[in-house]
């Protein structure tokens, strides 16, 4: 493992950790915006890259000699990743950001400032959009319920997506556009003091794509931290971009969300937790196979997809 050293002022207060893999491009510009558009925040950057092939490390060194890059041999994942980094940091708060991402102006400053005066919080967040400036709902969740996987198996989630009773776990129609305290604030933008980090153990490892940040926000909140969004912190994420989607994917998704009704559930709601996710999945098979031989891609895709979910059953619903 092999790193550059950092140029990092010694009043930072804050560590900006981002991970990558394969996205030498958009890693440059979310580095890039990360300077333009920080202003009163010192802080460090680390960039961990997990053993890219389209030489990332090497173009972000030369590129932006002020950030820490580490260029890790092997792909740690995002959860271990994350924890390498923060282990090395000393500044008083972390940030997560994803490296697809173009950071706002003002927004980590915005961030910072809610954080400060928000100390409850524990844990901060932000407002995402897409490339097109249209409102993207993943820079926060609803923990899983039985309610929420319920409806999410009738396909009541899908029909009534705006609606917060039937489609729990996105919020229903609320635009973050107001300051908000959430059950999870998704890793894209995870801003998170250094002691409450330590005292949580960074993310639980056997998450290792996946579910990691809702587990380390259910702990917290556990502990007695409120988890918050602020729409003066907004950013630009293209989801998915460092992850093919795939069925593979799907698989560790699945996983990940039957591991968290494992973790955070009480244990007698445990078994219907599971059976949820069961009736889900087997509904969705039911239901996509008339699709199998569409001439549609995208619907027989998807009835590809939720047999292949089907019929390797037995490896997600045992979880991590």
């Amino acid at each position: 493992m092999c790193t550059t050293p950092p140029t990092v002022s010694v009043d930072a207060e804050l560590t900006v950790i981002i991970v990558s893999y394969n996205t030498c491009d958009m890693t440059l510009k979310a580095v890039e915006t990360l300077y333009a558009n920080t202003h009163r925040t010192q802080f460090q950057c680390v960039v961990l890259d997990n053993a890219s092939e389209d030489g990332s490390a090497e173009a972000i060194a030369t590129a932006f000699p002020q950030v820490e890059v580490i260029a890790s041999p092997d792909n740690l994942g995002f959860a271990r990743a994350n924890n390498v980094v923060a282990a090395k940091s000393t500044t008083p708060y972390l940030l997560l950001l994803n490296p697809d991402t173009e950071t706002h102006a003002g927004a980590i400053d915005a961030l910072m400032d809610f954080a400060k005066s928000q100390p409850q919080g524990g844990i901060w967040g932000g407002r995402t959009v897409f490339p097109d400036g249209s409102l993207n709902i993943g820079s926060c969740l609803a923990r899983p319920t039985p309610r929420s996987l319920f409806f999410r198996a009738l396909g009541m989630s899908t029909l009534f997506p705006k609606s917060e009773f039937f489609n729990p776990e996105t919020y229903g129609s609320w635009k973050r556009d107001s300051v908000r305290e959430v059950d999870v604030v998704v890793g894209c933008l995870l801003l998170i003091t250094r002691s409450l980090w330590d005292e949580l153990g960074g993310f639980n490892l056997k998450y290792y794509m996946y579910g990691e940040d809702t587990d380390l926000c259910l702990r917290a909140r556990t502990l007695g931290w409120r988890p918050m969004i602020t729409p003066t912190a907004q950013i630009m994420h293209i989801v998915g971009a460092s992850t093919k989607k795939n069925d593979k994917k799907a698989v560790s998704v699945m996983k990940a969300r039957l591991s968290l009704v494992k973790d955070h559930w009480p244990s007698w709601q445990v078994h219907l937790g599971i059976f949820l996710m069961w009736l889900w999945s087997l509904l969705r098979f039911i239901v996509t196979r008339p699709f199998a031989r569409s001439s549609h891609p995208r619907l027989r895709k998807s009835a590809e997809r939720w047999k292949y979910l089907w019929d390797c059953r037995s490896e997600w619903l045992s979880g991590y």
